[in-house]
């Protein structure tokens, strides 16, 4: 744990910033995973570019949770150490993609991001002026959601588009 690193903390407790944290890291493993499964069972037209756009999420989130984890420990705290935990603590709910059809797993893919960039945003409010490391993580965590949420809703208004014009020229 790094001393003077806590030291910085202003006007919050390393616990109440450890604890916000975790709730995060809970997040990013579920989001991790979740992406993970809808690249291997999302099934519909333009597959291969959801499925190339999944797998990239999906790393950006396993990216955010290790940083998550570093500035936890950096408190002197410890990241969640059991999967079981993830669910109990998320501030986001994981949404199994049990429709495997390529718009319904973009709109869930979609509104865990929203859920995100409303975590990440709270976490930034909460640590501005208080805790500049933990600040800057969630700012830097917060554009990439941003940005997921902006390429899955390309995606999905793509292939909306397509849809449509598919059945424009069927008609």
């Amino acid at each position: 744990m790094a001393r003077k690193g806590i030291s910085i903390l202003k006007g919050i407790e390393a616990k109440e910033v450890i604890d916000l944290l975790n709730r995060a890291y809970a997040d990013e493993w579920l989001a991790y995973y979740q992406y993970f499964i809808e690249a291997k069972v999302v099934k519909g037209i333009m597959k291969d570019g959801v499925v190339a756009e999944l797998n990239q999420h999906a790393a950006d989130e396993l990216r955010h949770a290790t940083m998550v984890a570093e500035r936890i420990m950096q408190l002197g705290g410890e990241p969640l150490l059991h999967p079981k935990d993830w669910f109990k603590y998320a501030n986001c709910a994981y949404e199994a993609p049990e429709n495997p059809d390529v718009l319904k797993v973009l709109e869930q893919a979609i509104k865990g991001e929203q859920c995100a960039i409303d975590v990440y945003s709270k976490l930034a409010e909460i640590t501005k002026d208080k805790d500049i490391v933990t600040y800057d993580i969630a700012s830097r965590i917060l554009a990439d959601e941003v940005e997921h949420e902006e390429d899955l809703q390309a995606l999905y208004e793509d292939i909306e588009e397509f849809i449509d014009q598919f059945k424009l020229k069927d008609a």
